[in-house]
């Protein structure tokens, strides 16, 4: 067995961002262990939502930091901007 193909039990974490003028989201911050879960800490801090998604996230961490996503993942990263916009207009209804 090669160490590639020992699971990681470290938690992993991907943050992207997609802004008015970019062709896709792109990777704005990565990392394992510690340094995933800072990345969700700061997420939650700034009211930001979270999504566990083992597999895209695996998938994600192979891109480099400021790079956009890959057009076989825009299904995938869409369908995950829509459960936020919908969450968004959920809790602007609420309030």
């Amino acid at each position: 067995m090669k160490p590639s193909d020992i699971p990681d039990s470290r938690a992993h974490a991907v943050a992207l961002r997609y802004q008015d003028g970019d062709e896709a989201p792109r990777v704005v911050a990565k990392g394992y262990g510690d340094v995933a879960d800072a990345i969700i800490a700061k997420a939650q801090a700034h009211d930001l939502y979270t999504h566990k998604s083992p597999e895209l996230v695996r998938l994600l961490m192979h891109l480099d930091l400021d790079e956009h996503i890959p057009p076989e993942l825009y299904r995938a990263v869409a369908e995950l901007l829509v459960w936020v916009y919908e969450l968004e207009a959920a809790s602007a209804r609420a309030d």
